[in-house]
């Protein structure tokens, strides 16, 4: 939240997918960093319910970047395959994060 701050994003924390599932219910989102391993419903999880609703609905597909520790290519094609935009490995340069966020944003902006 503080580089993304830095970078002059505004930022919305939550602490458990099912958290971040209600979250982006409420408002839209320019992007979604989504840790790969939560309390409760896991960031696979949370970013199939958010993709199911957006089909549901009809909604613009909001971009998803896994946020994770696992380096592995199998962690990516997991991710991948459960709806995420994107991968990121913690931890997190500010360099790597501005340039995912800028890459998506303006994607979702386009």
């Amino acid at each position: 939240e503080t580089q993304l701050k830095r970078l002059g994003y505004r930022a919305e924390c939550v602490e458990s997918g099912e958290a971040a599932v209600e979250a982006i219910d409420g408002a839209p989102f320019d992007l979604i960093l989504m840790d790969r391993q939560m309390p409760g419903l896991d960031g696979l999880e949370a970013t199939r319910l958010i993709r199911a609703r957006e089909r549901e609905r009809g909604e613009r597909r909001t971009p998803v970047v896994a946020l994770t520790a696992d380096a592995l290519d199998s962690a990516r094609r997991e991710c991948l395959a459960a709806g995420m935009d994107d991968f990121l490995v913690k931890p997190v340069s500010g360099e790597d994060l501005a340039a995912i966020v800028t890459r998506w944003v303006n994607y979702a902006s386009a």
